[in-house]
């Protein structure tokens, strides 16, 4: 049998439909996936990457590097939502590349997923610990330098000396807490999701609003710097390379789609969830760039909390004024709203990465204990706790700059695959129900993965060389597992 074989969706939405103890509980609703995707989006992108972006790579433009993100998962969104509403099972982009493109495909997007999710979830507990080591400083509480960063981290300690970190603690913490809180369920995690969310948007919008009576418009002159000679630095290019870079604070409405198996609606609430988050994202992206950009110069922004520098500069410009006493504890504000956004954001992306694997699992392509359900959590446990190990594992020993761009390339690669598969089923099964559609699809779905093709590009040369490192590895494991022992293969062979 071609390894090019395709599940059947009718097989697909047969399984899905299972109930009982060894299936996973449908309790969410509308509301938990807009949380869920708005926890899984504002995070280490608005909080950090924002800042680093404009200071490196496009200026005051940084506010078209966004826009341009945002359209690019736009693009995507659509396709996940029409996809997400027409085979609402766990599994995300794996699972429909499985329906249109084949199990060698799938697989592909199985152990591409992983880029995303888990090494998702080990960025951004790298930037948990950088604001919670800053935050107890605040407060006179100094946690040991040598146990804050990957090892080999050259800390700078406040009287000038430096320290070489051995491991990331706080980063290992914070991914243990989150895994036990998913082993528990996704309904408990769902309601702390979403008390998060309420506190970090709450905090970017204070932000916003305090921030833009003291936008200095000079700031945004001259609005595209430059081009240095070097591809991506500044110009047109910078804008393309921003837009790649950030595109790490977009990644989260696809993980929504992983849940379609917890909703109670999938076909009509997960076109909602992952499109209505997207929307409210890109807004507050698009204003809270601006804002920075306009409050500093963007060259003062290359820094591990640009935030803070913004609001720094609000502040001296505020004295005497009503907004003075607001701006001088938005500091602490803006930590506490980072903290609270990562730890939701991780919460979103080791869900997502523990019901991939629960889907291939399901399939063959993973080994058996994958697709063990609690019976009485009836959550994936076993993949949970191995997921959090591995996660804690990246967390603790990798820089953060790496990571985040085999996060990017890695979602990248897998909005391509599934704006493909959207044209290839609405060929193959025009005759499929289909609550939600994309609108002119043939011009959509061509675009999004244009889109997406080209914001890999803008990536650095050796972020594409670790891609193919980690495709190669996946292929042997395919080869060496996941051929030998596919349901379908044992099925249409027997």
């Amino acid at each position: 049998m071609s390894i090019f074989a395709t599940k059947p969706i009718d097989t697909i939405r047969a399984e899905a439909s299972v109930t009982g103890e060894h299936s996973l509980k449908r309790v969410l609703g509308p509301v938990d996936l807009v949380t869920l995707g708005i926890g899984a989006i504002i995070g280490t992108g608005i909080f950090v990457l924002t800042g680093q972006a404009a200071a490196a790579n496009a200026g005051p433009a940084i506010i078209l590097s966004m826009i341009l993100a945002g359209v690019a998962s736009a693009l995507a969104g659509l396709c996940y939502a029409e996809f997400a509403s027409t085979v609402p099972v766990a599994g995300s982009a794996y699972t429909y590349g499985y329906a249109t493109l084949g199990e060698f495909v799938a697989w592909i997007i199985g152990w591409d997923l992983i880029l995303e999710y888990a090494l998702g979830a080990a960025t951004v507990a790298v930037g948990w610990s950088g604001y919670v080591v800053s935050f107890l400083h605040d407060f006179g509480i100094q946690f040991p330098a040598a146990f804050s960063a990957a090892p080999g981290t050259v800390v700078n300690l406040a009287d000038g000396s430096a320290v070489t970190a051995v491991f990331n603690l706080p980063a290992v913490i914070i991914t243990v807490l989150v895994t036990t809180l998913l082993v528990v369920g996704i309904q408990e995690s769902a309601r702390v999701n979403a008390a998060i969310v309420i506190v970090k948007v709450a905090v970017v919008l204070l932000v916003i609003v305090a921030g833009i009576s003291f936008v200095n418009t000079d700031n945004w002159a001259p609005f595209i710097p430059q081009n240095t000679g070097h591809f991506g630095q500044f110009g047109w290019s910078g804008i393309m390379q921003g837009a790649g870079v950030i595109f790490f604070a977009y990644i989260g409405f696809d993980a929504v789609s992983t849940a379609a198996q917890e909703a109670r609606n999938p076909q009509k609430d997960m076109p909602i969830g992952i499109l209505g988050s997207l929307v409210v994202c890109t807004l507050l992206y698009v204003l809270v760039s601006g804002i920075m950009v306009g409050l500093v110069p963007y060259t003062q922004l290359g820094v591990a909390a640009p935030m803070a520098v913004a609001i720094d500069a609000a502040k001296s410009q505020a004295a005497g004024t009503a907004w003075a006493g607001l701006l001088s504890i938005m500091p602490f504000l803006v930590k506490v709203g980072a903290i609270a956004g990562l730890s939701s954001v991780m919460v979103v992306m080791v869900l997502g990465q523990t019901r991939v694997f629960y889907s291939m699992a399901n399939d063959g392509l993973m080994p058996p204990w994958a697709k063990q359900i609690h019976p009485r959590f009836r959550t994936p446990h076993i993949t949970t706790i191995l997921t959090g190990i591995a996660v804690s594992i990246a967390a603790g020993f990798t820089p953060i700059s790496i990571l985040g761009h085999l996060v990017s390339i890695g979602t990248l690669l897998a909005f391509v695959i599934v704006s493909v598969g959207i044209l290839v089923l609405r060929i193959k099964r025009p005759d499929l129900p289909r609550p939600f559609k994309v609108p002119a699809v043939f011009v959509v779905a061509p675009a999004a993965a244009l889109v997406s093709l080209a914001l890999m590009y803008s990536l650095p040369t050796e972020t594409w060389e670790r891609l193919v490192i980690w495709m190669a590895l996946g292929i042997v494991v395919y080869f060496l597992y996941g051929y030998r022992h596919s349901r379908l293969r044992g099925t249409q062979t027997r």
